[in-house]
C-alpha cells in the first residue's frame, strides 16, 4: 500500500469503544459517568453503543471528563458514521452480487423476515464470519477450481461463489475413499456405460457411489441466475476431490461430456488444481498467485472427454458415419454410449450442423 492510499478497514470502531475504555482506565461506572455527562444511564448507553451522535455540546463534555479536544471527539464520531455509512453500502453491493432469490428458491437459504438478516444468512451459507473472509475465500475461484464455462456470457462472481459452495455443502455429505488416481481412471469405462441410463435418478446415484470408491465426490448443483458454469473440480482435502457438475444444458450429450472433460483435469492437471480455502478447518490451501489452467490444458480435457466417450477404435467409424438417425444409433450401440453423446461428438466435429439430429439427444428438466 503507497502512501497515497487511504487506510479503509472493513470494519466501523464507533466513539463508544474509546470512552469505554477510558471509562475503565478511571475505574468509572456507568451511573457515575451519567452523573458527570448530567445525562440518564440509557442515554450513556446509547452513547457507547453508537446509537447517539456527538454533538458539540457532548464533545464539550467528554473532553472535560475523559480528556483530548472538542475536535478530537467530533471527528472521532464523524469518521464512525462516514464507516458505516460506506460498510452499508458496501454490503448492499454485495448482496446485489448474489443469486438470492434462486438461492432462496432453491433451499439453500430460508427467506428472512427483515431485508437486514439476508446478510447473517448468506454470510452462515457460505460458512464465513464476514464479507471480508468471503473474498479470502471466493475471491479467487479462477486458481481454486477448473470450469467448464459457456463463452457467450460472463458469469457473476456472486453467483459462481453460491453454486460452488452448494456443491461443497452437498459434497460434505458424500462419504468417499481415499483419493486414488488410478481407481479413478479405471472406474471410468464403467461409468460410460451409464451414460445409456436414461433415468438421472437412477444413474446420478451409480456415477456418484462408483467415484466415490476412488476418492471423487460427485454433486449435480442447479447453477442460479448468473452462473454459466457447466462443471468444476476441485480438491476439498489432499485425499477428497470434487466434480461438480450443473445440468446446465439439461442434455445427455453436454452432460456426459462436462463429467468426463472434468475427470480429464482431475487426471491429468491435478498438481495445477488448488484446494479449496476454508475458515472452518485449519487447512488453508489456496495457492495464492496460481494461474487459472491454460487453453491448452482446456483443450486436453476436450480431447480426453472424446477419447473416453468414444475410444480411439470407435474413431474412424464415427468420422464416417451417415447423418442418419438409423446409422446413429446403431453406431451409438457397438460404442456403448447414448444417441444423444454421438450426435454431439458429430457436431463437436463439424461433421453435421447444431441443429441436426438433436431429436437423439436425451432432455432432462429440473423439478421445482
Amino acid at each position: 500500500m503507497t502512501s497515497s492510499q487511504a487506510f479503509r478497514p472493513e470494519w466501523a470502531s464507533a466513539p463508544g469503544e474509546t470512552i469505554a475504555d477510558l471509562l475503565a482506565d478511571r475505574r468509572l461506572s456507568v451511573d457515575d459517568f451519567a452523573r458527570i455527562m448530567e445525562c440518564t444511564p440509557e442515554e450513556v448507553r446509547d452513547l457507547l453503543e453508537g446509537r447517539t451522535s456527538i454533538t458539540v455540546r457532548i464533545a464539550r463534555r467528554l473532553a472535560e471528563t475523559l480528556g483530548a479536544s472538542i475536535e478530537f471527539w467530533m471527528s472521532r464520531d464523524y469518521q464512525y458514521r462516514e464507516d458505516i455509512s460506506r460498510l452499508h453500502h458496501a454490503e448492499r453491493d454485495w448482496l446485489r452480487g448474489l443469486p438470492i432469490g434462486d438461492m432462496i428458491r432453491f433451499g439453500w437459504i430460508s427467506p428472512t423476515p427483515l431485508p437486514a438478516d439476508e446478510t447473517s444468512a448468506c454470510l452462515a451459507f457460505f460458512g464465513v464470519p464476514s464479507i471480508t473472509a468471503w473474498r479470502q475465500v471466493y475471491g479467487g475461484l479462477d486458481q481454486m477450481a477448473a470450469y467448464r464455462t459457456s463463452r457467450a456470457f460472463d458469469s457473476r462472481p456472486g453467483s459462481v461463489a453460491a453454486w460452488v459452495r452448494r456443491g461443497e455443502v452437498e459434497a460434505e455429505e458424500i462419504e468417499t475413499k481415499a483419493w486414488d488416481p488410478r481407481q479413478f481412471e479405471a472406474s471410468l469405462e464403467e461409468v460410460r456405460h451409464l451414460t445409456k441410463r436414461r433415468d438421472p435418478r437412477r444413474f446420478i446415484p451409480e456415477l456418484q457411489r462408483c467415484c466415490a470408491e476412488a476418492g471423487v465426490a460427485v454433486t449435480v448443483v442447479r447453477a442460479p441466475a448468473g452462473c454459466r458454469a457447466s462443471g468444476a473440480v476441485r480438491f476439498l482435502t489432499p485425499s477428497k476431490a470434487l466434480v461438480q457438475l450443473s445440468f446446465r444444458y439439461l442434455s445427455d450429450d453436454q452432460f456426459w461430456f462436462t463429467f468426463f472433460h472434468e475427470a480429464g483435469h482431475l487426471l491429468l492437471h491435478r498438481e495445477r488444481i488448488s484446494y479449496l480455502e476454508s475458515l472452518r478447518g485449519d487447512r488453508c490451501g489456496l495457492l495464492e498467485g496460481a494461474d487459472p489452467l491454460s487453453e491448452d490444458e482446456e483443450q486436453q480435457a476436450n480431447e480426453f472427454a472424446a477419447r473416453t466417450l468414444i475410444p480411439l477404435e470407435f474413431r474412424v467409424g464415427l468420422e464416417n458415419l451417415r447423418a442418419d438417425p438409423r446409422a446413429v444409433i446403431r453406431f451409438s450401440v457397438q460404442a456403448g454410449v447414448s444417441p444423444g453423446i454421438v450426435v454431439g461428438q458429430l457436431q463437436n466435429l463439424g461433421r453435421i450442423a447444431p441443429n441436426r439430429l438433436n431429436m437423439l439427444k436425451r432432455r432432462y428438466r429440473w423439478d421445482d
